[in-house]
């Protein structure tokens, strides 16, 4: 029998059907009729013929006519709103807009699976799982593993040992021993009290990253979940049901804690959660909508759920995935901008990043070499300042490998570190099962991902560093050669003129958040959690700072397109033409003044999606083939690599 949930006011409710031939407009009315049987005054309602309503989708607002069937306009266990004219106490269901992305609403349900074990998953992977491309399924090992770890604890309470966390309390209460009879109650308390995050809600794509994480350190078997909780968060990641998870509140030890427990906190039916289908909605009813029960927590799964480091890690996997994204994208922008201002290839020579063999200084001058004037790809543009009298290029241009090839090395130092730290254990206490016993350490301790997401700031706010002063080279007429600010008649218009304002405002805000987190500690929890990381903060400013890098390279890329119609009929190299004609797919040549920000938004969009390297790879693949003869091939960037082999990850498609 179909389903609905209908929010009225401050009161969720049920409503089957019996019938699916009935109107919209009497399901409406059966909600009320519900709604004011279970107030005592009645809803300040007097006859229900005289209430006028519409009803709406939760998600997306979509006004519902009251005249069409319940079988022709919805589908089983759809989440409504009934809004009463004139009524001031709910113009609107719960907020669904903070957080959600082009992505989420756009879900739909995956096919493919990944199996979890928790030794093999990567960034990408966790990336891709916060898309929502993949469900996740165990393998067999795992729920061995998480098997016999309850065992042990099951044991443990069953011979009322004093153990930290499953029989006593936490922190600073370590030495207070809980009652048998309590220990469920303990850890609910743990989970609710601990809930204390402030601020806007993860988007649905990080908090599915968040549980998803969560998930592949539990199948570890060290922290003690017993395997039908496990399975339960799992079937929760499945049907996307997303607790609200703050995005403030961890100091990064005892690892992330107040987000970890919001995401527990909504798997206990208890506070807020997201699905594409209801939005916003209290977790019990979108975890029934969905045939899910909510979690019954056993002696220690409080603790197991809410101890570690997935906040920072599961944010810091989306920032250095991007930051790789960008930084490839980046060499193609300036490689574009060099050919605009006349630049030269010499100082891409192979032979002279030979000699300083950093692994990503000889992978940028391999790209520019690529992308640039070569037997390869002729350019047009490039043989036009052939004979020029110019001896060297600006350091902006020809410096790039060196500053670019610093922020390729250290994406990959910090990509080492939060790909250990995905498959890490990062519980307290340990529950090592073969042994026999559980031990209290410190892998909570959010240091590692801590510094390593400040370095990453560091490093890739370098490419918006440099690219702000070359967007600054394309406006200038004294340094460009081309029209003041890329625009005709000058003064009537004033073309790239605040865009590099805005360029310049962002590179300046990521000064700022460069500074690092991690340098800072705050003794909490009575002093027993002396020394933090502040991990949490490190990640989102990093990925805010990524963000910027990825606007402002979007404006150089615009500007130095822009430049392109100044130098026609010339052409460039066929791989910067491509590139070309991609971003005027999406955005045409500024010919007067005109609305900026969807330009800059909709190449920052081509950014985002990789589609800049995407056209680019080809063209950078087929080089390096083409220089594959034995003799002729200059050091290519696929000699070195800072990242040890990962394990392969175990995947089962379309089950």
């Amino acid at each position: 029998m179909p389903r609905f949930t209908v929010h009225i006011r401050d009161e969720w409710l049920a409503i089957p059907c019996r019938d699916p031939t009935k109107t919209i407009h009497w399901l409406g009315l059966e909600a009320l009729r519900r709604y004011i049987k279970n107030k005592p005054d009645n809803g300040g309602i007097t006859t229900l013929k005289d209430v006028r309503f519409v009803v709406r989708r939760c998600q997306g607002q979509g006004l519902l006519d009251g005249e069409d069937t319940i079988e022709d306009a919805l589908e089983d266990n759809d989440f409504l709103e009934l809004a009463m004219e004139g009524d001031t106490m709910s113009t609107e269901f719960i907020p669904s807009q903070p957080g959600v992305s082009h992505l989420t609403a756009a879900y739909r349900e995956p096919n493919d699976n990944i199996c979890m074990d928790g030794n093999s998953l990567t960034s990408t992977d966790l990336v891709n799982l916060g898309r929502g491309l993949y469900k996740i399924k165990l393998t067999p090992e795992a729920e061995t593993k998480v098997v016999k770890a309850r065992e042990l604890l099951d044991t443990i309470v069953k011979e009322n040992k004093v153990v930290y966390g499953i029989t006593t309390g936490f922190g600073k209460f370590a030495r207070t021993v809980i009652p048998v009879g309590k220990l469920k109650e303990l850890q609910e308390n743990l989970v609710r009290s601990h809930s204390a995050g402030v601020g806007n809600p993860l988007s649905p794509e990080r908090t599915r990253m968040l549980l998803a994480l969560r998930i592949n350190v539990l199948a570890k078997g060290y922290s003690g979940i017993s395997l039908e909780t496990l399975h339960a968060m799992i079937q929760a990641f499945n049907a996307s049901c997303l607790s609200f998870v703050p995005e403030k509140g961890t100091v990064g030890a005892s690892g992330d804690l107040a987000p970890l427990s919001h995401l527990a906190l909504g798997l206990m039916g208890e506070g807020r959660m997201w699905s594409p289908n209801s939005g916003w909605a209290d977790a019990k009813y979108v975890l029934e909508a969905h045939g899910l029960k909510p979690i019954v927590l056993r002696p220690k799964e409080g603790l197991a759920l809410i101890n570690g480091t997935q906040m920072i890690t599961s944010l810091g996997a989306e920032a250095v995935e991007r930051a790789e994204a960008i930084a490839r994208q980046a060499d193609i922008v300036a490689a574009l901008t060099l050919e605009v201002l006349k630049g030269s290839t010499k100082a891409f020579d192979s032979e002279i990043h030979a000699l300083r063999p950093h692994p990503g200084q000889i992978e940028v001058a391999f790209r520019f070499r690529s992308l640039l004037e070569s037997d390869h790809h002729p350019s047009e543009i490039a043989e036009s300042h052939r004979f020029c009298d110019r001896v060297q290029d600006a350091y902006t241009m020809r410096c790039c490998p060196q500053v670019h090839g610093i922020v390729n090395d250290t994406i990959n130092f910090v990509k080492n570190i939060i790909n250990t730290e995905i498959n890490s254990a990062t519980d307290n206490p340990m529950v090592f099962a073969e042994r026999g016993e559980t031990i209290s350490g410190g892998n909570f301790h959010g240091e590692y991902p801590a510094k390593a997401l400040d370095y990453l700031a560091i490093g890739v706010h370098e490419l918006a560093s440099i690219s702000e002063r070359r967007i600054e080279r394309l406006c200038n007429p004294s340094l460009s050669e081309l029209p003041a600010f890329l625009v005709n008649e000058g003064g009537l218009n004033s073309g790239f003129m605040i865009a590099h304002c805005t360029a310049a405002s962002l590179v300046s805000e990521n000064k700022v958040l460069c500074h690092p987190s991690s340098v800072d500690s705050l003794s909490t929890s009575a002093a027993t959690e002396d020394h933090v990381s502040m991990g949490g903060w490190a990640a989102r400013k990093a990925l805010r700072v990524i963000e910027h890098v990825e606007q402002v390279l979007a404006i150089e890329l615009l500007a130095a397109c822009q430049g392109i119609e100044f130098l026609r009929p010339l052409r460039t190299t066929t791989p910067l033409e491509k590139v070309y004609d991609l971003v005027r797919s999406v955005v045409r040549p500024w010919i007067k003044d005109r609305f900026m920000s969807p330009d800059i938004e909709a190449v920052h969009r081509l950014l985002l999606d990789q589609k800049v390297w995407h056209v680019a790879k080809p063209y950078i693949d087929k080089y390096e083939t083409q220089l594959s003869s034995p003799g002729s091939r200059p050091i290519s960037p696929t000699s070195f690599s800072l990242e040890p082999p990962l394990s392969p990850r175990k995947r089962v498609r379309h089950e």
